[in-house]
This record gives structure tokens, C-alpha cells and sequence, in this order.
């Protein structure tokens, strides 16, 4: 199935001003668009969900809470007008990140998907797949491509998720940012945060990184745009061999923009094990990886591909299970395969520190794959002595 379908179409109902859910073992009060949450007891969240099965109005400790978190005004009103109670899942799950679609407008060298191809779920397909995410219990999720924002149903597909009552990261590269229908559906539904990448501090050097004419300047333009619109802006600071003479401009343009950053100058193999993007590193850039001690994927968080195809992870993308065909009693498989990835294989066979190696294991094998560069992903400098 393709997303080659005309733009849906959907009527939704007037943006939800809480949510109440359950998250792992708590019990979390949020209000879409803030950073701030309130941890509320089982007996609070009980008494919502009772309260808006039953149509009783907003209690007083909701008022004083909405109003002490976020300087929210509630109305007198029934909870289920108010606050949308997700129920409780079996599943364990928290966190989810989705791959809409492969597809971007750039095209970076160093891109760790490879072929960015224009496929995915059509429309029924996507709601089908947030609604499953949302019985597993993911609340927040993270949507991301290729590029999320060029998918022609994103915006249905964002809007929908909130419905879900889902906390919404997304990961652009920001050339949409600045178009009209893009700002509307932020400033209506405002994301969790949307974190976006820096090629280039310069148009030359951006354009180049990219291989996209004018790319930066539209760039600039969804910066302005995020500003104006007091979005919840990070920046991520992507450094390669074409673009490193400008970190300290590119940081520095960050910092005018008044938005938290980061900077990552190390590239990771292809998810198919290509090592292409290795060779776009700037040398003199790379630092060491930090020590992998240990991770919740495939137990709290999961990743989906384009096609609902569900993995431990973005790198660890094989085995998986599939939420369109099999559905959500399909993801607890997903935590014997996370611990069948962590088992050494492969080109680490002999090495004398099996016993204390604490190097992410199907990260490790991708670069196994792409060339066995040891000194980019193995925590002992290569095979131990």
C-alpha cells in the first residue's frame, strides 16, 4: 500500500485539554503541547475515569492542579469534556517511534536509511496502526521519515494521534516548517516538542549537504516560523566532512534562535548495513560512543516502519513482527527478540571481553556489516588483549 492517496478528509473533535493515563507503573496527568506533567495516585486516576464514564463534573483538585502545572483555567464542566482518560494496557508499553514514510525532499549522503522510497500504510492503514500503538499504551510518540512533514497525510495522521491522546514528538528536517497548513495544525496541536536538523550554517554548505537547492533559506524560514510561534523547538547539529568547518556557526546560530541543541558528528552504517555514510565522517570530529549500559527496546518502546512493520528499535530492525497483520498481541514477542539481539555473533566471535562488553549489540553488527570499523562502535578500542 501507497501513500499516494488524496489528503484525508477527517472531522475532529475540539482539541483535548488533558489527559489522564496510566505511563508503566505511574499514573500521569499531561496537557498536550507542555513539558511539564503532574504524577497523580491510582486513586486520583480512578476517580477521573469513574467521573467521566459517569458524566460528573471537573472536581476541585483537577482545577487547582491544571491551574498550579500550566496556568490552565478549567471550566465547570463534565470530565469527559474536559480530560481524556486513556485506559489501562496489558501490553507495558510507553513510548513509541514511527516511520511515516521514508520519502524526503533532501537527499544527504550520509543518511542512514539509504533508499528513501515514497511507500507506506494509506489512511485506513495509518489509524489502524495508531490505534494499535495506543493499545499497547504508548503515550508518547515520536513521528519521524525520510521526512515526516512532506507525507501527504501527516497532518490527519498528527491530529489523530492526539485524539488518541498521545504526547507527539516530530523529527523534521524543517523545509516544510514554514508553510501556512503546517503552522495552523502546530499552533492548534501544539507538539510535545519538534526536534529539527542543522546541515549548515551557510546557504553553500547547507545546499551542498543536502544536494537541494534553496534548501536553506526555506530552512531559515520554518526557523523564523517555529520562533514566532513559540514552538518547542531542539536542534540537532549534524557535522559531516562537508559541513565541519562551520560547527562553531552552526552553534552559534542555534544560540540566536534562543533553542536548545545538540551535536553529533558520528555517522551510523545504513539500516541495511551499507557503509556509505561512514565515509561522509569528519575525521577529525569523531568522538567515542558513549557506553551502552543497557536499554528498555522492545519492552517500554518499540520503533514502526512505514508499513506497520514493528522492531526493538530503529537500528535493530530484524526480527520484527507485523501490527497490521498480527495486531498489538504481536508485541510481546518483541522482548525475547531484544534479548536474542544482545547475544554476541558475528564478526566479535573470539574476542577476550565478552564477559564485560557493554557495546549496543545490534549497532555493533551493522558495522560489522558495513566493514567492521571496531574503532567506531567497540567500547575496548577492538578485539580485547
Amino acid at each position: 500500500m501507497t501513500t499516494t492517496s488524496t489528503n484525508p478528509q477527517v472531522t475532529f473533535n475540539a482539541p483535548v485539554r488533558l489527559v489522564a493515563s496510566p505511563f508503566l507503573a505511574r499514573y500521569l496527568l499531561l496537557q498536550p503541547g507542555r513539558a511539564a506533567g503532574v504524577r497523580i495516585p491510582e486513586a486520583r486516576y480512578e476517580e477521573l475515569r469513574a467521573a467521566s464514564a459517569e458524566g460528573d463534573r471537573v472536581p476541585a483538585w483537577l482545577v487547582e492542579a491544571a491551574q498550579q502545572a500550566w496556568g490552565t483555567a478549567l471550566p465547570d464542566s463534565p470530565v469527559g469534556d474536559v480530560v481524556l482518560v486513556r485506559e489501562r494496557s496489558p501490553y507495558g508499553y510507553g513510548k513509541a517511534s514511527w516511520e511515516i514514510n521514508l520519502g524526503c525532499d533532501y537527499d544527504c549522503e550520509f543518511c542512514y536509511l539509504g533508499e528513501k522510497r515514497f511507500e507506506g500504510l494509506d489512511w485506513a492503514g495509518k489509524q489502524q496502526l495508531l490505534r494499535t500503538m495506543r493499545d499497547a499504551g504508548v503515550l508518547w510518540l515520536q513521528i519521524t521519515g525520510g521526512e515526516a512533514l512532506i507525507d501527504r497525510e501527516f497532518g490527519a495522521a498528527y491530529e489523530y494521534a492526539h485524539q488518541l491522546g498521545m504526547m507527539v514528538q516530530v523529527s523534521s528536517n524543517g523545509s516544510s516548517l514554514r508553510k501556512r497548513p503546517i503552522r495552523e495544525l502546530f499552533t492548534r496541536r501544539r507538539p510535545y516538542r519538534l526536534t529539527l536538523s542543522v546541515y549548515g550554517a551557510t546557504a553553500g554548505t547547507y545546499d551542498k549537504v543536502t544536494r537541494n537547492r534553496g534548501a536553506f533559506d526555506r530552512f531559515v524560514q520554518g526557523l523564523d516560523a517555529a520562533r514566532e510561534d513559540r514552538l518547542p523547538v531542539r536542534l540537532n547539529v549534524i557535522v559531516s566532512d562537508d559541513n565541519a568547518h562551520e560547527i562553531d556557526a552552526m552553534v552559534a546560530l542555534c544560540e540566536r534562535y534562543g533553542f536548545a541543541h545538540q551535536v553529533f558528528t558520528n555517522m551510523s552504517p545504513t539500516i541495511d548495513g551499507e557503509a556509505n555514510p561512514l565515509a561522509t565522517q569528519a575525521e577529525g570530529h569523531i568522538k567515542a560512543r558513549s557506553v551502552f549500559t543497557g536499554c528498555n527496546a522492545g519492552r517500554t518502546f518499540f520503533h514502526v516502519n512505514p508499513h506497520g512493520i514493528a522492531s526493538v528499535c530503529k537500528v535493530g530492525r530484524d526480527p520484527s513482527v507485523n501490527l497490521v497483520t498480527e495486531g498489538v498481541a504481536a508485541l510481546p514477542r518483541l522482548g525475547a527478540i531484544a534479548e536474542s539481539l544482545q547475544l554476541r555473533t558475528g564478526g566479535c566471535s573470539g574476542c577476550t571481553k565478552v564477559g564485560s562488553c557493554r557495546t549496543c549489540r545490534p549497532l555493533a553488527k551493522l558495522y560489522q556489516e558495513a566493514g567492521d570499523r571496531r574503532e567506531l562502535y567497540c567500547q575496548h578500542g577492538g578485539y580485547g588483549s
